[in-house]
């Protein structure tokens, strides 16, 4: 019976030695055929050091309001095509890459705050803001890009003039749950975690797929645009570091501190934040308006630009923020 036990006790020890020690010798493949993130930009991207981060950023227009657009997760500037000039028809818009995505530096070594991070992602966002001379403006973000959004205005509502969320995620987990983040933060996954995300290669495509309610609507030019930041240096580390430094933001607890008005958009056939959570999220904020777009799916911006452009100008001329301007004079 002892030999027994002492067989059973060795075998388990010899297994959570493997668990532990196994990932930490089990070789990662340098990842290859990647370059600076400069070298993947387009004619109109700018470059901005701010507190020691390199940020990609677009600008079109002048003047108020100031217009900043956040997009979600996995998606880039390249998220605004369509829209970023038409809206320039009424102030200042900007859209920038995240932390982790798009072209914006992928530090992995800092100090102080994690860049990573949703308030320091919040920070961020001001910061732009105040080097880019825009003392207010509207959020405009879309799913995770939403909630930053909220947390922005949250934290600075004196920055934030009005809201349009677009297909928010408020009610959907931002990140792994509390019980969840020590293992992230092990030896083991901060080395094999870089190597893990690199699948979203083979992933990626499929959700953008499904994030429109007319996937053939994307082109070779549109998969290429969506694949693009995936050659910039390190953006399996950015990638990862953004895993580890999510977390539940939740944001519905305080849905009524929002002291602002907001535009709520979703596509009828979001098939990754269902259009109930939208409805659900106009209905719990104090000032919440809601527009529902037929044959839409996640990403009304991309996919139902114009009906979308419609909805966000109704949005502002009723705020009386500013008259558009005639784009020819």
């Amino acid at each position: 019976m002892r030999s027994r036990l002492g067989k059973t006790v060795f075998a388990l020890g010899l297994l959570l030695a493997l668990l532990l020690i196994g990932p930490l010798l089990l070789p990662v493949p340098p990842l290859t055929g990647t370059v600076p993130p400069e070298q993947l930009a387009d004619p109109d991207s700018r470059f901005i050091q701010i507190d020691g981060l390199t940020v990609h950023y677009k600008i079109s227009g002048s003047g108020h309001p100031g217009i900043v657009l956040l997009h979600g997760f996995a998606a880039s500037t390249f998220s605004w095509r369509a829209v970023i000039e038409p809206m320039s028809n009424w102030g200042t818009v900007v859209a920038f890459d995240r932390p982790g995505f798009g072209l914006t530096e992928r530090p992995t070594r800092w100090t102080g705050p994690n860049p990573y991070g949703p308030e320091a992602q919040t920070d961020l966002t001001v910061r732009l803001m105040d080097m880019l001379g825009i003392e207010r403006a509207v959020l405009v973000g879309n799913s995770a890009g939403g909630a930053i959004a909220l947390l922005t205005t949250l934290k600075y509502p004196e920055r934030v003039e009005a809201l349009v969320l677009i297909a928010p995620a408020v009610y959907i987990d931002n990140g792994a749950p509390d019980w969840a983040r020590p293992l992230l933060d092990t030896p083991q996954m901060r080395r094999l975690g870089p190597l893990l995300v690199r699948s979203i290669r083979n992933w990626g495509l499929t959700l953008a797929r499904s994030a429109w309610h007319d996937p053939t609507k994307l082109t070779p030019e549109i998969e290429e645009g969506y694949t693009r930041p995936l050659r910039a240096e390190n953006w399996d580390r950015g990638l990862w570091e953004v895993v580890r430094a999510s977390r539940p933001l939740r944001l519905e607890r305080r849905l009524a501190e929002i002291q602002k008005p907001v535009l709520v958009v979703t596509g009828d056939s979001d098939r990754i934040v269902p259009p109930e959570h939208s409805i659900r999220l106009s209905r719990e904020i104090p000032d919440g308006r809601l527009v529902i777009i037929p044959q839409c799916g996640h990403v009304p911006q991309e996919e139902c630009p114009e009906p979308f452009l419609k909805a966000v100008e109704a949005f502002l001329r009723d705020l009386q923020l500013h008259p558009p301007r005639d784009p020819s004079q």
